[in-house]
């Protein structure tokens, strides 16, 4: 595309900006020496009936033609690094998240009240002892000796809310979303760390 461009002497293109899949052509167009104008898709529609590529391509020809469009805003690449990142955290954050609740839920359906035992189960407390859990552990005493010395409850209250019932197939999911719940920690932890790298 961009070598036919070059060719016919075209100087200046607009494109929409769709999806994600704009971002190589436009990058492959700017190194071919010509000024991309990236357009908000919502500026450029006003075709009715049945669209085609054709005739939407043929419409914002014409608006380029008249000077009607204007770029959208595009950050620099440094900037555009973070983003990526922060958001992939983000996005890594929503799914530990998720992992959690589901621990929370196999808890409950093993009738582990560690929610009730702890403000937050993914602290130290409760990831103590969740993790307890998962190594095979059912005693209510010896769980409830993992308890942090930061933590609110007594040890008698934590004990009293941890009575299993001895579900494996609970178990086992429990295990998994353990399992994914570290891993995502470790992502997040080696996120944090790219996005201090650029920052500095």
């Amino acid at each position: 595309i961009a070598q036919h461009l070059t060719d016919h002497h075209v100087r200046t293109v607009a494109m929409e900006s769709t999806g994600t899949y704009w971002q190589n052509l436009f990058s492959t167009l700017q190194e071919a020496g010509l000024e991309v104008i990236l357009c908000n898709g919502k500026f450029t529609k006003n075709i009715k009936g049945k669209k085609t590529d054709v005739q939407d391509c043929q419409w914002i020809q014409k608006l380029h033609s008249l000077g009607l469009l204007s770029g959208s805003f595009l950050p620099d690449t440094a900037t555009e690094q973070l983003r990526t990142y922060c958001r992939h955290r983000g996005n890594l954050i929503e799914a530990s998240a998720t992992t959690t609740k589901k621990m929370q839920k196999y808890l409950r359906l093993m009738n582990y009240r560690l929610d009730v035992a702890v403000r937050d189960v993914t602290g130290l407390t409760g990831l103590s002892i969740i993790e307890s859990i998962c190594n095979g552990e059912s005693n209510p005493a010896a769980l409830a000796a993992l308890r942090h010395g930061n933590c609110r409850k007594s040890k008698a209250e934590i004990e009293k809310a941890l009575h299993g019932n001895g579900r494996k197939d609970y178990l086992f999911a429990l295990q998994q979303e353990f399992d994914i719940f570290r891993t995502l920690q470790v992502k997040i932890q080696q996120c944090d760390a790219e996005i201090e790298k650029l920052l500095s």
